[in-house]
């Protein structure tokens, strides 16, 4: 019997120092070198702009730039649209990649036959992506009706190239099977390119 309370303890130890060395590596590790200066190991985080960044400070913390500032436009046109469809992801101005995952909610009205287009253009407004949302649930209702969609595309920034190459904008069309330009609706959110 105290051979196996033993080994439990052991167990129970090495359980902690384990939990003990995890939660120590993980975190930033700065290193004071004598004169008040701290410095912190060399590793990086992807932030929602882009942009890498490094450990900083003298907690060592990765701190990324301030969220991009939504337009008054692009503000408005959510507003607006607000009571038709939502956008969950991505966010506006936020930086994609290859595939572009999307998802929201919308109105039953704004599909037809369990879908509606989507579209994904560079600065200058080419298309270089398109396909349909797919609703999730009954669609024909009055009320949101969560989609998704996914987007296969090359990225229209290519690396190290000019600042506005990085803009484009995701459009979800509202479907309108009648052509009738007066049922036309769509929300257009501004996103960011990776390389």
């Amino acid at each position: 019997m105290n051979n196996k309370i033993i080994y439990i303890l052991i167990a129970v130890a090495l359980g902690v120092w384990l939990v003990g060395f995890v939660l120590n590596w993980q975190q930033p590790n700065p290193i004071d070198n004598g004169n008040g200066n701290v410095a912190c190991t060399a590793d990086a985080m992807l932030c929602q702009d882009g942009s890498y960044v490094g450990r900083s400070g003298p907690d060592c913390e990765f701190i990324c730039p301030p969220a991009p500032i939504v337009s008054s436009t692009t503000e408005a046109e959510i507003i607006i649209h607000a009571d038709l469809i939502t956008l969950t992801t991505p966010t506006p101005n936020s930086v994609v990649t290859n595939p572009l995952l999307i998802s929201g909610s919308a109105r039953g009205s704004w599909y037809f036959e369990a879908s509606f287009p989507v579209v994904l253009t560079d600065w200058d407004g080419k298309i270089i992506a398109e396909g349909h949302a797919e609703a999730q649930s009954d669609w024909m209702t009055t009320d949101f009706v969560p989609f998704i969609a996914t987007l296969e595309f090359s990225s229209p920034y290519p690396e190290g190239g000019q600042e506005f190459m990085k803009k484009g904008y995701l459009i979800l069309r509202k479907d309108n099977p009648s052509g009738l330009p007066e049922n036309d609706d769509a929300l257009e959110i501004p996103i960011r390119f990776a390389p």
